[in-house]
């Protein structure tokens, strides 16, 4: 895409500039605002279908899926949901790993004018019981394994009615690696449960009525990850989806002829935008790999040749560690982007001395539709000075960003404050909370509960959760300022830093960390590291060294659960 073929044109008044100074910083290829094509994710993947029927849609190990075979199975797939009662408006759950049955199945609810709402396969019965009691499924689809848990789910949740479609990880494929397929055997048919792959099929040639999707219907539900408490679902449009997907594609460097790494799982809203979403708007190919395993996905680099791809910094690190891993290995990628969480600049630099790729931060949140800010492309981000931390980017076209105060308004640059954002991605509420929902949209600006800083130039940089802010003394220390020190140590692999209860200090500092490969280190040596690089009341009172750190299945570390580790 060029900017010749953006419906918005640049604009770069003064006035506007002064308001929005991260302007003078898009290079000539960036919009100032714009509009996609498509209004809605169905319209943009139809028109991938038109012009490239035969142009492959996914890789999923050694099957290759096109676009014309996508639009014939999810068509397929569509008449079953139909028949089941799954119309308009239904929310259709979908429990699946990174296999292709996901992105069919999205696709035929879209067709009936329903609403998918992806779901994490590693979750207990009762963590599903929750959600499904939440948003009352019309239908589902899980992995066969998965049959026994979902079905416990939902009989928990007074919904045992529900049909259910299952599917098998070794569908299309014939690799069978076994490093990352499940080895459980799939779950036989019964009435109500049924095999999607055989529906498709079977019906194969089918086509349902589709209903035509509109800007403001609801294309996705998202469950937030629940870190911070029980999981909110967010209302997110097909207009937001369809907006972020083509303005992201446009930031990243993604055209029909990109190869994209699918990293990130699609049950997240990284995957679900930055790989699904931006794929359909350039009708270039995804490649899956079910889950991730740092040796499987380096395989896969090595035979599909990729040339995108983002995940979240600790899939890097996992593949920086892999023991073959080569330079070479990455030779192919022009652009790889890294969310979920601040890089630290140092892991960035072992990024790109160890792999040869540059990280690219992007910025953005399940509620948000992924990206509200990127790094753009070739680009030097900037450090803040301060803190060391580096920027998380740009608010991206059509967007605009703040530092809030307390009372809501905007703080000079250079002041830490909470970081809020407004444009056409944010979602328009919370499933069934109300109340959720009005603290978190404030006159259309989304607040992200995240402390930031932006510099004069209108660079944006994350300094912590609001949450996870430690309070030592009087003092406040910011678990990122921290675990920065300790991962620029050549021992450290991954650092998270949390408050412990202290009956003088209120809280002290407590860090987890792991090594690298064959790395040996004592604690007492990496307290006097931050000693030499922190105030004294920042430096941890005590490290201690696990093998690996607790974290979510998308990669983020999981500070919850050490702050509860600590409680015992």
């Amino acid at each position: 895409m060029t900017s010749s073929e953006h419906d918005g044109q640049p604009s770069r008044a003064g006035g506007c500039a002064r308001e929005r100074p991260w302007l003078g910083c898009y290079p000539d290829n960036l919009p100032a605002t714009l509009s996609p094509g498509h209004g809605d994710m169905l319209s943009m993947f139809q028109s991938a279908v038109a012009g490239s029927s035969d142009q492959e849609a996914i890789r999923y190990f050694d099957a290759s899926l096109s676009y014309g075979e996508l639009d014939i199975l999810s068509g397929a797939f569509a008449t079953w949901l139909a028949e089941v009662g799954v119309q308009r408006g239904a929310r259709v759950g979908i429990i699946l790993q990174n296999v292709p049955h996901l992105i069919i199945a999205i696709l035929a609810a879209w067709k009936l004018g329903a609403i998918p709402v992806p779901g994490n396969p590693m979750y207990t019965s009762s963590e599903l019981t929750r959600m499904f009691a939440d948003y009352t499924p019309g239908a589902l689809i899980c992995h066969g394994e998965h049959l026994a848990t979902v079905s416990r789910a939902l009989d928990d949740a007074g919904l045992s009615s529900v049909p259910v479609a299952h599917a098998s990880a070794y569908d299309w494929q014939s690799q069978d690696d076994q490093r990352v397929l499940p080895r459980r055997p799939i779950a036989q048919d019964s009435p109500d449960r049924a095999d999607m792959f055989g529906i498709c099929v079977e019906r194969r040639g089918e086509r349902p009525v589709v209903e035509a999707a509109r800007g403001e219907d609801i294309g996705l539900i998202l469950y937030t990850s629940g870190t911070t408490g029980v999981p909110k679902g967010a209302l997110i449009s097909h207009g937001s989806l369809a907006f972020n997907s083509f303005t992201s594609a446009l930031w990243m460097g993604i055209d029909p002829g990109s190869r994209i790494l699918g990293l990130a799982p699609l049950f997240h809203i990284t995957g679900f935008v930055l790989h699904m979403g931006v794929a359909f708007a350039t009708s270039c190919s995804l490649a899956l790999h079910y889950r991730f395993d740092a040796a499987a996905v380096l395989d896969v680099i090595r035979i599909y040749s990729p040339t995108f791809t983002i995940g979240a910094i600790t899939a890097f690190n996992a593949l920086m560690n892999t023991k073959d891993v080569d330079r070479e290995d990455f030779a192919s990628f022009k652009n790889v982007f890294s969310g979920g969480a601040p890089i630290a600049p140092a892991l960035r630099d072992a990024v790109r001395d160890r792999l040869g790729v540059t990280l690219q931060p992007v910025y953005g949140m399940t509620e948000s539709t992924a990206p509200t800010h990127i790094a753009p492309i070739g680009v030097d981000v900037p450090l803040d000075p301060d803190t060391g931390a580096l920027a998380v980017g740009l608010p991206i076209s059509s967007t605009e960003a703040m530092i809030a105060g307390p009372d809501g308004k905007p703080l000079s640059p250079g002041n830490p404050g909470e970081i809020w954002m407004r444009g056409p991605q944010m979602m328009q509420c919370y499933w069934n909370k109300p109340a959720e929902s009005a603290e978190t949209m404030k006159g259309g600006w989304l607040r992200s509960g995240d402390i930031g800083v932006m510099d004069q130039r209108g660079w944006f940089y994350v300094v912590d959760r609001q949450k996870d802010m430690i309070n030592a003394s009087g003092f406040k220390v910011w678990p990122r300022e921290v675990e920065d020190v300790l991962v620029a140590h050549p021992a450290v692999k991954e650092a998270a830093v949390i408050g412990v209860p202290d009956h003088y200090r209120g809280e002290t500092v407590r860090a987890y960390i792991s090594l690298k490969q064959a790395a040996a280190v004592e604690a007492s040596v990496l307290i006097q590291h931050c000693r030499d690089e922190l105030a004294a009341y920042k430096v941890p009172k005590s490290i201690i060294i696990l093998e690996e750190l607790p974290k979510t299945p998308t990669g983020k570390i999981q500070r919850a659960a050490l702050r509860a580790e600590a409680r015992k």
